[in-house]
């Protein structure tokens, strides 16, 4: 078992539709880890896993946010998200000064899960979550970044110890519960979560956040994201999510720093 890290984590999810423009969330991140933040890192990359199926004249479909997976899909999956995004955005870090190791769930069995929901392919549900291979991480001093990649680990399954396909929300709300991190951040494509009227809401308890889910105001990736903040803090393992507009110069410095910028969420 590995040193256990001595302060609380930060995890951090990026997603690509958040990188590029006025976004300075990799350079912040640098910055947090040199101020002697512990940081761990979840990435997304649905936006070129779509790309990549279409190059492969594979439709893309979505039920409640989450990615229908096939075996075709799944090969383009685990090939773009653990080999291609995760070494791009490892290698970004890397030169901005930051020593990072890029990972996915699978390694060291780090997310376990099982499928789903027949329906969705091979999308997993997080089981488990064994934090060794992070805090191996941190206490050397790295920063871990993570791809939503899960070992099936269903003993009946026939594709036991295969990959699944995990959302990126879903892992690392399951890891940062984990961990016990000190917050997470979501950093997405809009401003936070918004009311029926299409503003931002500035602060939700679990209950205001489930409301949400349930009536159908939040839709589409909100779900995942929504679900991720409460399953972090679950049994107050985490003290606070936030849900915060990632393509805003020092946004997630702001989020640090407690500014009120996106919405945070708390048990």
């Amino acid at each position: 078992m590995s040193q256990a890290i001595l302060e609380p984590p930060i995890v951090v999810k990026i997603g690509g539709s958040t990188l590029g423009g006025n976004d300075t969330s990799l350079q912040d991140l640098v910055a947090l880890h040199a101020a002697g933040k512990p940081i761990v890192i979840v990435h997304g990359g649905g936006n070129v896993i779509s790309e990549w199926m279409q190059r492969q004249n594979l439709a893309p479909n979505f039920v409640n946010g989450l990615r229908v997976t096939d075996a075709p899909s799944l090969d383009i999956v685990v090939a773009v998200l653990g080999g291609l995004v995760n070494k791009e955005l490892t290698a970004q870090m890397q030169r901005l000064g930051a020593p990072t190791i890029g990972i996915s769930g699978m390694d060291g069995c780090l997310l376990q899960a099982r499928v789903a929901n027949p329906d969705l392919g091979y999308v997993g549900e997080v089981t488990a979550v064994d934090p060794a291979p992070v805090n191996a991480i941190v206490s050397a001093g790295f920063i871990p970044m993570v791809s939503p990649i899960a070992v099936d680990v269903t003993v009946a399954s026939d594709h036991a110890g295969q990959p699944l396909n995990v959302n990126g929300d879903t892992a690392a709300g399951a890891l940062a519960h984990a961990l016990k991190a000190e917050r997470i951040i979501f950093l997405t494509d809009v401003a936070g979560v918004m009311d029926n009227g299409g503003r931002v809401i500035p602060r939700l308890d679990a209950r205001g956040a489930e409301a949400l889910r349930s009536s159908g105001v939040a839709r589409g990736g909100m779900l995942p994201k929504l679900a991720a903040c409460l399953d972090a803090l679950a049994d107050r393992a985490v003290p606070s999510a936030h849900i915060i507009d990632g393509r805003e110069t020092g946004a997630l410095m702001d989020c640090v720093a407690g500014k009120p910028i996106g919405t945070r969420i708390t048990a």
